[in-house]
């Protein structure tokens, strides 16, 4: 991008994230909730680096990268920003046991521990590099084949072990919902807090944090329950329709 380009994508970003922000105040007042309950992550896949600045500049403050070497190729490059020096990185996507050396340490919260292997496999590098994760369960709450997690029957069976794990916080539940179709988002979305809820009152946790709610559908999310919505074309494309 030149000079110019680069102050209309910031100028569209400033403006698109206070549009997101009073879809999400809309959305818990509805609900009867707090909007600052809602953290807003900026999924940052398709951008580059330089792009995730004009982000930061724009007022966001919490990222996400769902492929673990992209992850680390833009933790690089954000190096040479140091105004970011402060910027939260999150794991979103599916992670694969070999590649949980690239993202122990290096985020703040892994969203996507999928089973009790991953769970495992991220406790030992914790323990090995003296780092404690914090982590969601990633639970496929619609039965989607194509969607990876935990059933809600698996992560019931599972929850006692992974809560033994050391170097291993679980600080509540994260999900995808079904696309295009509202209704079955809803189901899921509120499937995932009432999940939330039961095997928070097993294990007496609080598990407050609930990750669900993507550009699509995220309204309904926080009317549900939510606390960070991953939204990335509704942030980053100019040419995605905010409904």
């Amino acid at each position: 991008m030149d000079e110019t380009e680069d102050e209309s994508y910031a100028a569209f970003l400033a403006e698109r994230r206070e549009e997101i922000l009073q879809r999400i105040a809309e959305a818990a007042a509805r609900a009867g909730r707090d909007p600052s309950e809602v953290e807003l992550l900026a999924v940052s896949k398709t951008v580059d680096v330089p792009q995730v600045n004009l982000a930061w500049k724009a007022g966001y403050r919490a990222f996400g990268e769902n492929r673990p070497q992209e992850l680390v190729r833009k933790l690089k490059g954000i190096a040479s920003y140091p105004q970011m020096a402060s910027a939260r990185f999150d794991m979103i996507g599916h992670l694969q046991t070999n590649k949980v050396r690239e993202v122990v340490g290096n985020v703040t919260l892994i969203h996507s521990v999928s089973s009790l292997h991953l769970a495992e496999a991220i406790s030992k590098r914790g323990v090995g590099h003296d780092v404690t994760s914090d982590v969601l369960l990633e639970v496929n709450v619609s039965g989607e084949e194509s969607k990876s997690g935990f059933s809600p029957d698996e992560v019931r069976a599972a929850l006692d072990d992974i809560l033994a794990l050391p170097a291993l916080r679980v600080h509540g539940l994260m999900t995808m919902a079904p696309a295009h179709d509202m209704d079955a988002a809803r189901r899921t979305f509120s499937g995932l807090r009432e999940l939330r809820d039961e095997l928070a009152s097993r294990s007496g946790l609080d598990l407050p944090v609930l990750s669900c709610g993507m550009s699509d559908d995220f309204p309904i999310a926080v009317e549900e329950g939510s606390t960070i919505v991953r939204l990335g074309r509704t942030v980053f494309d100019p040419s995605y329709v905010l409904g």
